[in-house]
C-alpha cells in the first residue's frame, strides 16, 4: 500500500477541529501543553480565544474541560493517551464519568507506533480503561476521513467521548461517500472463510491480510469497527454466524480492548472460535514504528500470517 495516500489521525483531529469551529461556536479545546504534538496548535492558530492550555497538568486539565462543559460549552480535552487514561484516569472516571457530562477527550500517540518514545508513552490499555466508564463512548477511527467524521460526531453526541489517535501516518481506506456513524461498523471486504474485525492501523493490516489470504483461496470478510463502545453486536454476530470464524486486530492489548469487546460479544450472544491479534500482554518498547509493528505482527504481513494460521487449525 506504499502509493497509498497517507495521514496520521493525529493531524486529522487537529484539523477537523479548527473546520469545525465555526460551525460549532460552543466548541473550546483544552491541551497539556502538546499543542505542536497533538495538533491541536491547528485550532489555536485560527481560535486562540477558544483555546487553553492547561500546562502539564493533564488530571487539572479533565477537572477544567468538567467545569466548562456545565455552562453550556463543548470541551476537547488533548493530550497523549498515556496521559488521558493513565494520569487522569480518577479525574476522568468521577469528574466526567460519573456526571454524566459532554466532555470529549481527544487522546493522541497511543499504541506502540508512537516509535522510539517507547514503553512509558506506548498506551495499549487505554480503550480498556475508557470501555470501563459508565456511559463513556470510546472510538478508534481506521484513517483520516474516519477520524474526521468521529470528531464530527462526537460534536452531535451529548455526553462523554474518548477518541483514540495515532502519531504515525496511515493508509487513507474511506472514501468522501463513507457513512459513519457511533455505534455502527463497515464491511470493507466480503467474506465466506473467516471474519476479521480491525481498528485504528489494523484496518489497514487487516485489508493488505485479506488480499494475501484470498491469493491462496481463503475467503476474509473485513470489519471495520471504530466504536469500541456500543459495540454493534448485531454486524458482528451476522458475520460469525456465515463464517464460522472470528478474528480481531488492534494495536492494543488483547486484554480489554476490541478483542475483549467482542469476546464479550460472542460468548454472550453466539459462541464461535475466535483468535484475538494485538499485543500479548506486555509492554512495548522504543524503536521505529515500521519495525515496531512488524516485531508485534501488525503489520499487514504480520496479520495474514496470524490469520491464516488460526483458520488452519
Amino acid at each position: 500500500m506504499a502509493d497509498v495516500k497517507k495521514i496520521a489521525t493525529r493531524q486529522s483531529y487537529g484539523e477537523a477541529l479548527r473546520d469545525l469551529a465555526e460551525e460549532y461556536p460552543n466548541l473550546v479545546v483544552l491541551d497539556a501543553d502538546l499543542s505542536n504534538a497533538t495538533k491541536t496548535g491547528v485550532f489555536k492558530k485560527a481560535y486562540p480565544d477558544r483555546f487553553i492550555n492547561c500546562g502539564i497538568a493533564e488530571s487539572d486539565m479533565m477537572g477544567i474541560a468538567a467545569g466548562l462543559s456545565t455552562t453550556g460549552l463543548i470541551p476537547f480535552a488533548s493530550t497523549f493517551a498515556m496521559f488521558a487514561t493513565g494520569r487522569a484516569y480518577e479525574q476522568v472516571r468521577n469528574s466526567i464519568g460519573y456526571p454524566h457530562l459532554n466532555v470529549k477527550i481527544g487522546a493522541t500517540h497511543a499504541g506502540i507506533s508512537v516509535g522510539e518514545d517507547g514503553a512509558s508513552h506506548q498506551c495499549l490499555e487505554d480503550l480498556a480503561l475508557m470501555r470501563m466508564i459508565p456511559g463513556m463512548v470510546v472510538m478508534c477511527p481506521a484513517d483520516d476521513t474516519e477520524a474526521r467524521m468521529a470528531v464530527k460526531a462526537a460534536l452531535d453526541y451529548v455526553g462523554p467521548v474518548y477518541i483514540r489517535f495515532g502519531r504515525a501516518a496511515v493508509p487513507v481506506v474511506f472514501g468522501d461517500d463513507y457513512k459513519f456513524e457511533i455505534g455502527k461498523g463497515a464491511i470493507l471486504r466480503e467474506g465466506t472463510d473467516v471474519t476479521v474485525v480491525a481498528n485504528g492501523l489494523c484496518v489497514a493490516s487487516a485489508l493488505e491480510a485479506a488480499d494475501k489470504l484470498a491469493a491462496e483461496g481463503i475467503s476474509a470478510e473485513v470489519i471495520n469497527i471504530c466504536t469500541i463502545k456500543p459495540l454493534d453486536d448485531d454486524l458482528i454476530i451476522a458475520s460469525a454466524k456465515k463464517t464460522g470464524k472470528v478474528v480481531t486486530a488492534e494495536e492494543h492489548s488483547i486484554v480489554g480492548g476490541l478483542g475483549g469487546a467482542v469476546a464479550e460479544c460472542l460468548s454472550e450472544k453466539c459462541p464461535t472460535p475466535l483468535y484475538r491479534i494485538g499485543v500479548r500482554d506486555r509492554f512495548g518498547e522504543s524503536g521505529p514504528a515500521g519495525e515496531l509493528l512488524k516485531k508485534y505482527k501488525l503489520d499487514g504481513q504480520g496479520v495474514y500470517e496470524q490469520i491464516k494460521e488460526f483458520v488452519a487449525k
